[in-house]
């Protein structure tokens, strides 16, 4: 196994092929996944991300993650869940509260629960700490695109809410959005996209106590020198607060990666 990924790096990128817009086949899917495994940045890629109706369908010895209603009988196999507790502007807490009994009674599995960034937000994130002050595993998630400008966070939201969690000590994931490591306008849709990392930098500044105004600034820069000087010096160490994020393409964070100098590709590679 090569060790061409440091701590900072492990584990950030889930593997959503499955969804769009990849939206590979899962017989496409299962098999690229373990290739990813068996690859020099192995340790870079997280979990294969399906919906939770095709869960029967993977083999068992993958590294699997359910996305969407959790099933009452989830498999011994699953690993993680994340599961939307609201539609966007619908208060979180009584889907936190329906789906807590199912985390109290899930051992070791992994749950995330994805929290709409509108109203009733922060009382959202007290809930799940309080269920993570009992012990249980469980984080946030928050989307950070989608196919219309609204679904993508402002630099200060999103800032805010990192350093939210930051405060009530909570582990977070993002999805959607994510593809590429700095923030961009995409080509073709006109919108613009959050870079990973940009999040990279923020997270970083936010466990070293840096205000959201600080914060936002580095995920406004579409700066890629800025945001390496920010990132190459912490690359042995941890990462805090942010668990990592879910990409249909596991190639593109790499090669953005690579072309930044945060991730050397072994010549033999």
């Amino acid at each position: 196994m090569s060790n061409a990924v440091p701590p900072l790096l492990t584990a950030l990128v889930d593997d959503a092929a499955v969804f769009p817009p990849g939206s590979a086949a899962l017989t496409d899917a299962v098999p690229a996944h373990e290739a990813h495994r068996q690859s020099w940045y192995a340790q870079l890629v997280g979990p294969l991300l399906i919906p939770v109706a095709d869960r029967d369908a993977v083999p068992a010895g993958i590294d699997l993650g359910l996305v969407g209603e959790p099933p009452a009988d989830l498999s011994p196999f699953v690993n993680q869940v994340e599961c939307p507790v609201a539609k966007r502007g619908e208060d979180p807490l009584p889907g936190i509260e329906r789906l807590a009994p199912l985390i109290r009674k899930g051992g070791t599995l992994l749950w995330y629960l994805e929290l709409p960034l509108a109203w009733g937000l922060m009382s959202g994130l007290d809930a799940v700490a309080a269920l993570r002050g009992e012990g249980l595993p469980v984080a946030a998630k928050f989307r950070t695109g989608g196919l219309a400008a609204e679904l993508f966070p402002t630099p200060a939201e999103l800032a805010a809410v990192i350093c939210a969690c930051r405060d009530r000590d909570l582990p977070f994931k993002l999805t959607a959005g994510l593809h590429h490591a700095v923030r961009h306008t995409d080509a073709e849709t006109g919108l613009v996209h959050h870079g990973f990392v940009n999040v990279l930098a923020a997270v970083l500044a936010a466990a070293d106590g840096a205000e959201p105004g600080d914060l936002a600034l580095l995920l406004a820069s579409t700066e890629p020198g800025v945001l390496t000087e920010r990132v190459q010096p912490h690359l042995d160490r941890e990462r805090p607060l942010w668990v990592g994020f879910g990409s249909c393409s596991v190639q593109e964070p790499v090669g953005d990666l690579v072309t930044l100098g945060l991730l050397d590709r072994p010549v033999a590679a």
